[in-house]
């Protein structure tokens, strides 16, 4: 799996794998996170996350700009670590969020959510563009030796993004864990426990005070969920103005629930500071290794008019068969990204996970890749050998399909239990609410068929980027391939509005109709995509 590569590949893919670490420490409590610290509702919180995770693709633009500009990817790509671990540390500062702070602190948490997009901006499509460049020579170098070394080396390029991925992901199987973990280490240490329903009643509380109404159930989980308060009554009987002290003793209560909840949270994200300083580490003890960026030199050539037209008429084509995965990859992106909003919403009201925290369940998807990778470049490796190895826009187009199954298979679950939408489901009573609810399998199926459609198309989506890109712009390209995904993430809030508005299965056969729709289209494009990329 590793032999016949670039020597750099696996340095890179370590200085990867610690950032990425990282910023899954960060991404998979986000979501949860805005919403408990500053008691948002699901829409606005999940539209901060869409702002912020666009954000940090469309940036990836500008660091793709700066490090050709510049001729210095390996300078941009240290300034992108140092800027995303000062954004860390702002985010690991714990301050209790309280009606007179709520604007200038949600404001600070969304500068510092800019630095971390900026930071990874400049970090992330400049050592992707590396890494392609790495292939650019190690193909030059094969091409010394004769044809035969030459297409060898061309056919090592996919399973070398591939490999690059799965240490992506090494990261992101780790890090969901982190955060929650901090988090009830925190609360334990405060003589609390954890509740993931409790933060949204504390913020109700807070909010509503002696007007709010709550179920018996609900008293029940505030009274359970720490030792210091086993004396108190009913929440309904504390809200109904009886027992004016009790009230006040309760308002206490969910404060000091609140700032300790999400200061283990804070906590957190000093891993993700160390994860940084890792990474960079790692980066400047193999900079040498690592190529520098094409210059193309300017030569003075005395080319006839006819052969202006055709070089001018192949960039074009590049560009235009950029664009066409481009298209398709907005499409992939919004679709799978729902796994930190809607998805992420799904495990927490949908799924019976009492003794697990919804965030853990994102670690289903990086598990997957690890395990499914070298199962996938073997099931390519054979087709190859048979002559029968699917391009990489079939590929791409199979890997929409497969993403469709998934949401497909969503559909016919929610549509079969008949869930409603997630705001009239948090309504219902929580001891019908539990019987409802599905079994953790249902993450596993989902994760598996999203985690084949992502190795079908994530990795080979860059690997194709590498491809077609004219090599004075790879990084600007590399920067549109994340400019693509930025549009996808940007569209994420849609799915919380649909999820929380109309009955589940609604929510996810729109992602089943886009990614059928893509992958047609994208089926349709294969003859054209593959003529280009000879």
């Amino acid at each position: 799996m590793f032999k016949n590569h670039p020597k750099g590949l696996i340095p890179a893919a370590l200085a990867n794998m610690g950032e990425r670490f990282g910023y899954y420490i960060m991404n998979a409590v986000l979501l949860l996170f805005l919403i408990s610290k500053f008691g948002l509702p699901d829409e606005q919180g999940s539209l901060i996350y869409s702002l912020f995770y666009a954000g940090i693709y469309v940036l990836s633009l500008v660091g793709g700009f700066i490090a050709d500009r510049l001729k210095n990817y390996k300078g941009t790509i240290q300034t992108g670590l140092v800027i995303m671990a000062t954004g860390y540390i702002l985010l690991s500062i714990p301050i209790l969020a309280t009606n007179q702070n709520h604007i200038w602190l949600l404001t600070y948490t969304c500068v510092a959510l800019f630095f971390i997009a900026f930071g990874n901006g400049l970090f992330k499509g400049n050592l992707q563009a590396i890494v392609g460049q790495m292939y650019d020579n190690f193909e030059k170098e094969a091409a010394l030796k004769g044809e035969e070394a030459l297409k060898e080396a061309k056919a090592r390029r996919n399973p070398g993004f591939q490999i690059f991925y799965v240490f992506i992901n090494v990261g992101g199987l780790i890090a969901p864990f982190v955060a929650p973990l901090l988090r009830s280490w925190w609360l334990s240490k405060k003589a609390l426990i954890y509740i993931a329903e409790l933060p949204e009643l504390c913020h109700k509380y807070i909010t509503f005070g002696q007007n709010m109404v709550s179920s018996n159930a609900s008293a029940e989980q505030i009274q359970n969920s720490s030792k210091l308060y086993d004396n108190l009554i009913q929440f309904t009987e504390k809200v109904s103005g009886s027992a004016i002290n009790e009230a006040e003793q309760l308002h206490t209560f969910c404060s000091k629930y609140l700032d300790v909840y999400n200061t283990g949270v804070h906590y957190s994200f000093i891993a993700s500071v160390i994860a940084m300083l890792i990474s960079l580490v790692i980066f400047l003890s193999y900079k040498k290794m690592f190529p520098n960026p094409v210059k193309v030199k300017k030569e003075i050539v005395n080319y006839s008019k006819e052969e202006k037209l055709q070089m001018a008429k192949e960039i074009k084509q590049r560009i235009y068969a950029l664009f066409a995965v481009l298209g398709i990859a907005v499409f992939f992106w919004f679709a799978f990204h729902q796994n930190g909003t809607s998805l992420s919403l799904f495990a927490k009201d949908f799924v019976i996970t009492s003794k697990i925290p919804p965030e853990i369940w994102q670690a289903i998807n990086p598990f997957f890749v690890i395990l499914l990778t070298p199962v996938i470049i073997w099931i390519f490796s054979r087709m190859k050998d048979k002559g029968n190895e699917p391009s990489t826009p079939k590929k791409i187009a199979i890997g929409m399909g497969i993403a469709g199954i998934a949401f497909l298979f969503m559909a016919i679950i929610s549509y079969m239990n008949n869930y409603p939408s997630a705001n009239e489901f948090r309504g219902i009573a929580e001891a019908t609410r539990e019987v409802q609810k599905t079994g953790p399998w249902v993450l596993f199926v989902l994760y598996f068929f999203l985690t084949v459609a992502e190795l079908f198309i994530s990795p080979l989506g860059i690997s194709f980027v590498s491809k077609v890109a004219p090599k004075h712009l790879l990084g600007l390209c590399q920067g549109l391939w994340l400019g693509a995904t930025a549009v996808g993430n940007g569209l994420l809030w849609i799915g919380p509005l649909l999820y929380n508005k109309y009955p589940i299965w609604i929510c996810w056969t729109v992602f089943l109709v886009l990614c059928a729709v893509s992958m047609i289209v994208m089926l349709g494009m294969v003859k054209w995509l593959e003529r280009v990329t000879k």
